[in-house]
């Protein structure tokens, strides 16, 4: 979905990013499919979960498909440029990563099950790229709203790296960082491949197949994340 081509495989430093802007980028109040509002306040006693997988169309509809999601939205993450465009950072010099924002009822689903779909969703061990997809914006990150989050997700990546190794993978190049702020994605990128956007609308799966074994059997005591009610 590049605009550019191949894009910068390497990081930028700060002094490198472009200027970005002030304002917030405009986005629709309700998600196209969900209902649910992209912007916080979200419904009391939801949680916030955020990650970059390569491509945020085909990812943030395996979110919005997957049960006890209440909302998603696509934006920018883990880079300098303050409220980015899409063509920004396409050319590799704002830092960020395509992410996706998931809103999710814990008593419906637990955050190690997002993970799972997470894991399954993309191959993350390609490094800077998802396929013919090139650029550090297309790198897999997990940016964690809590401890409990962090640990989680440390853990899921620990038992999906044994799985992918006795499956032939390499080593998992995800990072897992503290969210360090989202910037909501232009409003025709949010619900892109919804059926009332884009119905024949297409965005490679690059899934290894490779089944993670976290996040099978929901937590039974209290889950990890950070309320998103405000």
């Amino acid at each position: 979905m590049g605009l550019f081509g191949s894009h910068k495989s390497q990081m930028i430093s700060p002094d490198e990013a472009l200027t970005g802007r002030s304002a917030q980028l405009p986005v629709p109040e309700r998600h196209e499919v969900l209902g649910g509002p992209l912007r916080p306040p979200y419904p009391a006693g939801s949680q916030v979960a955020e990650f970059a997988l390569g491509c945020f169309w085909g990812a943030e509809k395996n979110f919005w498909q997957t049960p006890g999601v209440v909302s998603t939205a696509v934006g920018y993450e883990g880079g300098y440029t303050p409220n980015p465009s899409y063509e920004e950072v396409c050319t590799g010099r704002t830092g960020h990563a395509e992410a996706v924002r998931v809103v999710f009822d814990p008593a419906r689903i637990s955050y190690p099950e997002l993970l799972k779909v997470f894991w399954e969703s993309h191959d993350p061990t390609q490094g800077m790229r998802q396929g013919s997809d090139v650029g550090t914006q297309y790198r897999s990150a997990i940016f964690y709203q809590s401890p409990e989050q962090e640990a989680e997700a440390r853990e899921s990546l620990a038992a999906y790296q044994k799985r992918l190794t006795e499956a032939g993978y390499g080593q998992i190049t995800t990072e897992i960082a503290p969210a360090p702020g989202f910037y909501f994605a232009e409003d025709y990128h949010q619900q892109y491949l919804s059926s009332n956007k884009n119905p024949y609308g297409y965005c490679p799966d690059h899934g290894t197949g490779v089944s993670c074994p976290i996040g099978v059997v929901k937590a039974s005591g209290p889950l990890g994340g950070v309320r998103a009610d405000g």
